[in-house]
């Protein structure tokens, strides 16, 4: 089997992408920097649906393309939260904490289980990919009106929405995996 197909060289590129993206908002560089952000959106829309099409699906790309988007997301989240980093709008610490809180706990229970009690298939909830396209529409959101170096009552709905989703996405997970502690291994 082939692994570095079309798709995961995408998602590799998309990892690739995260210290140009860091670099820019350091500097100052934010539209650069939101379309590198754009970029990175367009490979993991691609990626997946490019596996797919060919159906080339591999084990490599089922463990990258998740950690490409968690890592593009929580370097995104803390440096649009640093105060160091001279941006208009920043995220709050406490929203940037309780993401990455939530991904470090999924990923722990979940290994936990599968060493306790055996392999589980825990695919993601459609609650949970809501979860995940509101961060990337807060980060765009965040992005785009620190370029445009204005406040609006935008990224203050995007924060918002981003928490309720975190904790609904949060509570899903769990919720699911109880069930999935309780089913027979795969």
């Amino acid at each position: 089997m082939r692994y570095l197909t079309l798709a995961n060289q995408l998602t590799i590129l998309r990892i690739m992408l995260i210290p140009a993206l860091v670099l820019l908002m350091v500097y100052g560089y934010l539209g650069a920097a939101l379309l590198v952000f754009l970029i990175a959106g367009v490979t993991d829309a691609l990626d997946g649906l490019i596996a797919r099409v060919t159906s080339q699906p591999t084990s490599l790309g089922a463990w990258l393309d998740p950690m490409a988007d968690k890592l593009l997301l929580v370097t995104t989240f803390i440096v649009l939260t640093l105060p160091q980093v001279e941006l208009t709008n920043h995220v709050p610490l406490w929203l940037t904490v309780l993401l990455i809180s939530r991904d470090i706990v999924i990923v722990g229970v979940v290994a936990i289980v599968s060493l306790a009690v055996g392999p589980r298939t825990f695919r993601p909830s459609l609650l949970g990919k809501l979860a995940t396209a509101t961060f990337i529409l807060t980060s765009v959101v965040f992005m785009y009106y620190n370029w445009r170096m204005e406040t609006s009552p935008v990224v203050d709905v995007a924060v918002w929405t981003a928490l309720a989703l975190t904790l609904v996405s949060s509570g899903d997970y769990f919720f699911r995996l109880r069930r999935l502690i309780n089913e027979p291994p795969a």
